[in-house]
């Protein structure tokens, strides 16, 4: 069986760079929510932002990308998964469902500094480079960085830590 990468931390700490490169590395599969939502949603996005409406379709995107990837795990493909993983619930949540298929499961979690983190979600707004799929306005980022919950010394003692700071 494959094992299963859950790739978190803070919006800019670079999970989409380094799940880039795991996924290389490891041979496995790559699944990005931020690519998933823009493919499927982002011309249909709400001219203002609307939280219950992304959160609904970020939902219906993750239960589709845990079916994919019970899948190719099961073919002893390893996958990344990127998929923000902000709330600790839903690491949890995720963690379970990987034990709960006999999967081996593996914690990333990726770190930098805020205004480090901050400067990179503009940079990559203007650049739109590999690992850009739509842009993040300075009151996003704000918003998302309150909602983003710290990885607790349970998680960190089961994660690889990766700081990307300079």
């Amino acid at each position: 069986m494959g094992k299963v990468h859950i790739v978190f931390g803070p919006q800019g700490a670079g999970k989409s760079t380094y799940s880039n490169k795991l996924s290389n590395e490891v041979g496995g599969i790559h699944l990005s929510i931020d690519d998933w939502m823009w493919k499927l949603y982002g011309q249909d996005l709400p001219s203002s932002m609307n939280l219950k409406w992304i959160m609904e379709r970020v939902e219906r995107c993750e239960q589709h990308i845990w079916s994919l990837t019970q899948k190719i795990a099961s073919r002893n493909i390893d996958v990344v998964l990127d998929l923000g993983f902000t709330k600790r619930e839903k690491r949890k949540q995720f963690q379970q469902l990987i034990a709960e298929h006999n999967l081996e499961c593996q914690l990333h979690y990726i770190t930098a500094e805020h205004t480090l983190r901050r400067q990179r979600v503009l940079n990559r707004n203007i650049e739109k480079g590999e690992t850009f799929s739509f842009e993040v306005t300075p009151g996003m980022f704000d918003f998302m960085g309150g909602e983003f919950h710290s990885a607790t010394e349970s998680e960190l003692a089961e994660a690889i830590v990766i700081d990307t700071n300079p």
